[in-house]
């Protein structure tokens, strides 16, 4: 049947009922239907499994991280041992024993014997015992010491990266000039500029060394996050600055500061134990401490009975060894880059 025409020979005008193309539309529409309901699927989907944060997918990479597995092992281990070092030692780390002190001589310290099983150390007293007890002033120094510097270092690298200017220029030369001494020389200067050397001596000079480690590594953190969009976002829509810097920025910029934390400890355990070694620590003798015990006996007695040097420098080396495999691990795993 022929569409009717006017008398000029033109087809006749369309009903206005009718549109072009109506079929198709109507195909459009109903692949756009197909298309919404698919990705509505996955929506759900996705909001039933949960978003994986960055938090849980590094959690997830810890745990099948051999060197994370042993690392957090060590420290678990020598957390337990410190904390319950009453019951677990076998005797008093100070008291002297007569079948021990009566053994004593120039040439001879007791070895392993019934009841003590790591033997005497050069005054009597049992090893072992010491050994354990020393765990405690070594986390207790270590810890102490790390949490006193990375409280200062970051209320300066806070300071640096959210004012910047003459502000940033003033503190980061001041850690440009700290950290271009060696930090063993820097604590060392430290300890002797006090009047007497104390267990709280060593502990300051220690935080105070790892003090520029943090401070500059949260204040390049916090000037990335200056430039980031969800900051930029902050200010246009009117946030005050402190707000800025204390609710978007330091939160987000402090997850590399707090890893640095874990690999600074085994620094601090370690400076401690030298500046102990080299007469700087804790002056009383009777507390029982690795590094004084490596610097009061195991010198001098090396060649007598090797032994008092050799357990207590194992026992900082697999602890400082505990913390660096633990912080390289989590180093890795919240480095973007190795995200899957």
């Amino acid at each position: 049947m022929t569409e009717p025409t006017t008398q000029a020979g033109t087809p006749a005008p369309r009903r206005k009922d009718e549109r072009p193309g109506r079929t198709g539309g109507a195909s459009l529409n109903r692949l756009g239907d197909r298309k919404k309901a698919r990705l509505e699927e996955l929506a759900q989907a996705s909001a039933g499994k949960g978003g994986v944060s960055l938090f849980r997918d590094a959690l997830r990479r810890l745990r099948r991280n051999p060197a994370a597995i042993v690392g957090a092992t060590i420290i678990a281990l020598f957390v337990l041992v410190a904390i319950f070092a009453p019951l677990i030692a076998p005797h008093d780390p100070v008291q002297r024993f007569d079948e021990l002190t009566s053994r004593l001589a120039a040439d001879h310290i007791p070895g392993a014997t019934d009841g003590f099983p790591l033997g005497s150390d050069e005054l009597g007293r049992d090893l072992l015992s010491r050994l354990i007890y020393g765990s405690r002033q070594t986390l207790f120094v270590g810890v102490l010491a790390t949490l006193i510097g990375l409280a200062i270092g970051v209320l300066l690298g806070a300071i640096a990266g959210a004012f910047g200017g003459w502000v940033d220029n003033i503190l980061m030369r001041v850690t440009d000039v700290m950290l271009a001494l060696p930090a063993l020389l820097l604590a060392i200067t430290l300890v002797a500029l006090a009047s007497k050397s104390s267990q709280w001596t060593v502990i300051l000079a220690v935080a105070i060394v790892s003090v520029p480690v943090f401070a500059r590594l949260l204040r390049g953190s916090m000037l990335a996050q200056r430039e980031s969009d969800h900051v930029l976002a902050a200010r246009a829509l009117g946030v005050k600055e402190h707000n800025i810097v204390l609710r978007h920025m330091l939160p987000n910029a402090m997850t590399a500061v707090i890893v640095q934390a874990t690999l600074t400890l085994s620094v601090a355990i370690i400076e401690a134990a030298s500046l102990s070694f080299l007469g700087l620590g804790d002056p009383n003798r009777d507390r029982a401490e690795w590094g004084a015990m490596l610097g009061d006996a195991g010198v001098r007695y090396f060649e007598v009975r090797p032994e008092l040097a050799y357990y207590p420098a194992l026992a900082i080396i697999i602890v400082a060894l505990g913390f660096t495999l633990l912080g390289e691990a989590m180093r890795e795993a919240i480095d973007p880059k190795n995200r899957r």
